[in-house]
């Protein structure tokens, strides 16, 4: 086995580790899409957050610190009920990882557009051929640097974090904070006045399942437990941390955005942008926007670069338990799954295309983003379903970190993450209202997402386990 052959050394810690969580999931990119709710954004952040982010985090860092093998998803669903359902897990988490790739990389993209060519940012962030062309180059440039091993990768990602997360949005958080103190007037209310939006009709809604996004990933640092320094401490003490990070600034920044930018005035890539330049443009200012432009668009670059290789050691892991061809065990000097990164950086070069098919980058952007959630959700129902069997076979086998509540606590916590996983992907299916301009089609929408989800759940069972027998031998 590939895994006793290469010992990873451990050497990531809590800062590292609570790093790498933030810049995998807290990106801003998903800060515009919330803003088009005003104060109702408080509203779904908070329910995401209870009924699927703090559920996912708790399952996870007992699940991570319990069976802290290299593979995370895929050793926890092959435990509970075998080696096939674990490799459709893991197989998930994969691929829709493969289709967010170039969402957050479009993100990135104009955020880039805006660094280098002000004036002209607008119509380069609408560019699909300067977005894929940003798309692929800044994505084979990580899996290049992954090459290097985890060490590299966890400060590059830490940077990304400072530099695309922690300084934007601060500033942004702190400009509004100053432009209401100053007297100027706030947006806030256009945006959406109401504390609790109409959720009577889905397709006024659909924009929330983003919210299910932007949490989605706690469970990613569990492929690297073998590089933790003191797992069973470190595991949940850095998803907490990070938790409460990520929501703060989640929350703050999107009424930030709300409350300098009318409806209207801001696209779904670019309006983090727009809203630093808008505020910074009240003192003379506004030439620093370029510089919060580059701070995110290399935060994109370091949340890309967390997201390379874990889900990447999970298909190793299945590899090694015969679900794929052997070659694909093949690992370099610093313990990284090579061919398994080449054949992913392939299958996300095809993707890009998407783009080019597509009337506008917004309409790819969020058709996309929809597909990426709706197989991560499907992923994230088996790992909940995965904890109550694990619990139900194994009661005496556990990390240093359980579920507070005992049996009671643990079915509360997968009951809610699970209702609150297929509730959203209910939601997916109804093109939101606030995409018509975009030329998005809704019956297209909805016929994307229905064959994407299908070959996505469907692959998986079609591969198996032919090499089984031959990886045996």
């Amino acid at each position: 086995m590939i895994s006793d052959q290469v010992a990873a050394p451990r050497v990531l810690g809590l800062f590292g580790l609570a790093m790498i969580n933030i810049v995998a999931i807290a990106s801003l990119r998903d800060l515009p899409q919330m803003a088009s709710y005003g104060v109702g954004a408080i509203f779904f952040y908070v329910l995401a957050a209870l009924v699927f982010f703090v559920p996912v985090s708790l399952v996870a860092a007992e699940l991570a610190t319990a069976w802290p093998e290299r593979g995370g998803v895929y050793i926890w669903v092959r435990e509970a009920f075998g080696k096939r359902w674990g490799f459709v897990a893991v197989f998930l988490q994969w691929f829709q990882n493969l289709c967010w790739f170039p969402v957050v990389l479009t993100f990135g993209a104009a955020s880039l557009a805006y660094a280098i060519a002000p004036g002209d940012s607008e119509a380069l962030a609408n560019n699909k051929t300067f977005i894929v062309s940003i798309v692929l180059t800044t994505y084979w440039a990580a899996v290049l640097f992954n090459f290097r091993g985890l060490s590299g990768s966890a400060k590059l990602s830490a940077l990304g974090a400072f530099s695309g997360v922690f300084i934007p949005g601060i500033t942004l958080i702190i400009l509004a904070g100053v432009w209401l103190a100053t007297g100027y007037p706030s947006r806030l209310l256009e945006n959406g006045d109401q504390v609790i939006p109409d959720i009577s009709k889905f397709s006024n809604i659909t924009f929330a399942v983003s919210v299910w996004l932007a949490f989605a990933g706690m469970e990613m640092t569990s492929a690297h437990a073998r590089e933790v320094k003191s797992p069973g401490r470190n595991f949940p003490l850095g998803i907490m941390l990070a938790a409460m990070i990520i929501l703060t600034i989640f929350i703050l920044g999107a009424l930030s955005i709300a409350t300098a930018l009318a409806p209207g005035e801001y696209e779904l890539q670019s309006g983090v942008i727009k809203a630093l330049k808008h505020m910074l443009s009240r003192y003379k200012l506004a030439g620093w926007a370029r510089l919060f432009a580059l701070g995110m668009a290399l935060g994109v670059f370091g949340s890309v670069n967390a997201w390379i290789v874990g889900p990447s050691k999970g298909m190793l892991a299945s590899t090694e338990d015969g679900a794929l061809p052997p070659t694909l065990l093949k690992v370099n000097q610093n313990n990284v799954p090579t061919h398994i990164l080449l054949i992913q950086s392939a299958v996300v070069s095809i993707i890009c295309l998407a783009f080019l098919l597509q009337p506008t980058v917004a309409s790819a952007y969020f058709m996309i983003s929809v597909l990426t959630i709706q197989m991560y959700l499907c992923m994230y129902v088996m790992m909940f379903l995965a904890a109550l069997r694990l619990r139900q076979k194994h009661p005496n086998h556990s990390g240093r970190f359980r579920i507070p509540g005992g049996k009671f606590g643990l079915w509360s916590t997968c009951i809610t993450g699970g209702l609150g996983s297929l509730f959203a992907i209910i939601l997916g299916f109804f093109p939101p209202d606030q995409l018509e301009s975009s030329g998005m089609n809704s019956q297209s929408f909805i016929l994307f997402l229905a064959a994407g989800l299908s070959v996505a759940i469907a692959s998986p069972h079609l591969i198996g386990f032919r090499w089984q027998g031959r990886h045996a031998h």
